[in-house]
């Protein structure tokens, strides 16, 4: 069985390529049982914050061009506490099994994976979904994921500026100096990277606005969005967390990667059909439903609709990218 590190993975994966996996497997369909979420009451005792443990199967069948007969499984925890013992507080990892033996593969860093998958899923929605001419993202959120999202986004349309805002200035301009070093260099091409502090008049002058938070109040509201914008909203992966408004759901043509998981988990979409500002007629498709063509995203020559895309994250795409990973590690 080979082991790969959080680097091996990192290395391994290419965007365009895990992209392209990614809409190839959305377009092809595996089994993907609703992920289990099981509490770990209090353990380290009276007084300590309860913990989870997630499991998140995928499988495919092994049949057809596209399906590669492979069963794989994220073990995900969560340890409040962790941060008193100076720990992170989730780790998380990946198991890959052959599919028609159920021997195992591979065990890869689930962070890693998780995070390379999540901002190439933004990505392959704003292939569907922003304006291809899209040259201007603001990031929103100075966290683990903005770097991959930042870069994902870049090299799905020709950005030329990004902007970042964070609740802790110092934050972003820290992340805005470490990538205005590093990123022309990984997209061939002249990038300007900077902080901005005033969030609204940076969502004004954002082609795409990308949101990576454990917010629970709307950070983007519906009155700012301008036609022709794109929302890729990433964080806030509970009923009780957003990071937009009703309005902004209200306004904009709206897409998630699964139905399934976004309209129970993510309280974007969540918190509107709850309060009747939309109904699930409003959701225009899921990433299984662009991939296949059964519903549209931005048509050509469309520089006036804005579209919202949720992720909440689905184990389609943990299997997509252990996949890939183990199969470049092979070569």
């Amino acid at each position: 069985m080979r082991i790969l590190s959080a680097d091996e993975v990192d290395a391994a994966l290419d965007d365009v390529a895990l992209i392209d996996r990614l809409d190839a497997l959305f377009r092809a369909g595996c089994e993907m049982p609703t992920r289990h979420h099981h509490p770990i009451r209090a353990p380290l005792g009276a007084g300590s914050a309860d913990a989870m443990l997630l499991l998140m199967p995928a499988w495919t069948a092994g049949q057809g061009a596209e399906a590669t007969g492979r069963v794989g499984v994220k073990v995900v925890t969560v340890f409040p506490d962790n941060g008193k013992r100076a720990l992170p507080s989730i780790y998380g990892q990946y198991l890959l099994l052959d599919g028609s033996t159920g021997q195992a593969q591979a065990l890869l860093d689930g962070t890693m994976l998780t995070k390379r998958r999540t901002a190439c899923a933004s990505g392959l929605a704003s292939r569907y979904l922003s304006r291809p001419d899209s040259s201007h993202l603001l990031m929103i959120g100075t966290g683990a994921l903005a770097p991959h999202l930042i870069r994902v986004h870049a090299k799905v349309r020709p950005i030329r500026e990004v902007a970042i805002w964070g609740r802790r200035p110092e934050q972003a301009e820290r992340l805005a100096a470490e990538l205005a070093a590093s990123l022309p260099s990984a997209l061939g091409r002249p990038i300007r990277v900077r902080a901005v502090a005033d969030r609204r008049q940076a969502v004004a002058s954002a082609d795409i606005v990308s949101c990576a938070t454990l917010s629970t109040e709307p950070l983007v509201e519906g009155d700012w969005l301008h036609e022709g914008q794109h929302l890729d909203l990433v964080g806030a992966y509970t009923p009780v967390m957003r990071e937009s408004d009703d309005r902004a759901v209200w306004r904009a043509r709206v897409y998630v990667d699964t139905r399934a998981g976004a309209l129970k988990e993510g309280g974007d979409i969540v918190m509107p059909l709850f309060n009747g500002t939309i109904d699930e007629d409003d959701v225009i498709a899921d990433l299984f439903e662009l991939a296949r063509g059964q519903q549209s995203g931005r048509l050509p020559g469309d520089a006036t609709s804005i579209t919202l895309f949720k992720s909440v994250g689905a184990a389609l795409e943990d299997l997509a990218a252990a996949e890939l990973a183990v199969k470049i590690q092979t070569l």
